[in-house]
């Protein structure tokens, strides 16, 4: 059985991480949130300690460590994402893993560091890669290997999942916390498309707005067209009159790649393959990470070239803009 330690323990993805803990079969002894709701904990692991101050948690933990000897051997990472960096170095430096939520960090320098921390320290960083596990997605990565290695397929991507007011409050709408819609909402799917078509050749931005962001990329073996938003007018009136908040579709030569289900245990199966030493490490984000970090400091050009149709939706003025 490993010790976990979690910090991020109130936000939404949190009690997946707890799931996963719980049935790898392993014991959550501490989790830290500057918020007190928490007691979704108490459905997992209600004897972890928690601490809403991180200085009293570091205390915990150290005393745990030199006091009764128990040494953490991951912790599980599911703050904000300009959080992740810090965290992980964290993490290594009392001697555990980092298991971490996307993205993994903001800046691809941030990496480079990180990787540094590893060599000292002789930990691993891990990030949650789950698409990469999702039993559609791997089907599509065998088909795409089995095949021409000459052709380049053409796809569309589109993921809207509307977001009140709440979230431009919050630091998710902040870019230099968030990264931006790209980053917050986008980074696995462009991870998994640097998983399966290869090398980026091109990356060019036709819209970056407070609540959506699209572009074209060209890996070796695609050209994707993508669209990306938070703001339920963007959604296809038949998703709308089904009382419907979210929409997802990836269209690969024309025809639906089916993914809707199958989520609910991937972060399970992203915990079984990081304890059999198989995680997806440090380096796996890169590329993912360079996209979208490029896409953040990137000048639109607007309905020019290759552009997703939903591009030409009339764009919104910001909710707090008078």
């Amino acid at each position: 059985m490993k010790n976990f330690a979690l910090i991020g323990a109130s936000g939404y993805i949190a009690p997946r991480h707890m799931k996963a803990i719980k049935e790898t079969g392993n014991n959550l002894v501490a989790a830290l949130d500057k918020f007190d709701s928490v007691g979704v904990i108490d459905s997992y692991f209600p004897n972890a300690d928690f601490f809403t101050e991180f200085e009293r948690f570091d205390r915990h933990i150290s005393k745990l460590k030199f006091e009764k000897n128990q040494q953490l051997d991951y912790v599980s990472i599911c703050t904000p994402n300009y959080l992740h960096d810090a965290h992980i170095r964290f993490a290594l430096r009392q001697g555990a893993d980092a298991i971490c939520e996307k993205p993994l960090v903001l800046n691809p320098w941030n990496m480079d560091a990180l990787g540094m921390f590893e060599k000292e320290t002789g930990k691993k960083v891990y990030n949650i890669l789950q698409l990469r596990v999702h039993p559609s997605i791997i089907a599509l990565k065998e088909k795409i290997a089995a095949g021409p290695k000459d052709k380049i397929y053409d796809i569309d991507l589109t993921y809207l999942t509307s977001r009140g007011h709440w979230y431009y409050t919050s630091w998710k709408g902040d870019i230099t916390k968030s990264g931006g819609i790209a980053t917050n909402i986008g980074v696995h799917f462009f991870d998994m498309l640097s998983w399966i078509f290869g090398d980026l050749k091109q990356n060019i931005v036709h819209v970056n707005t407070h609540d959506r962001s699209a572009g074209y990329l060209e890996f070796k073996q695609a050209r994707v067209r993508w669209f990306l938003s938070i703001n339920a007018d963007t959604l296809p009136d038949e998703i709308k009159a089904k009382g419907q908040t979210t929409y997802r579709s990836i269209t690969i030569e024309g025809e639906e790649l089916e993914f809707s289900g199958g989520f609910t245990d991937l972060h399970t199966m992203s915990y079984q393959e990081i304890l059999k030493g198989n995680g997806y490490g440090l380096e796996a984000p890169r590329q993912a990470i360079e996209i979208v970090h490029a896409v953040r400091h990137a000048s639109p050009i607007g309905m020019k070239g290759d552009y997703h149709p939903f591009v030409k939706k009339p764009l919104a003025k910001h909710p707090f803009e008078k």
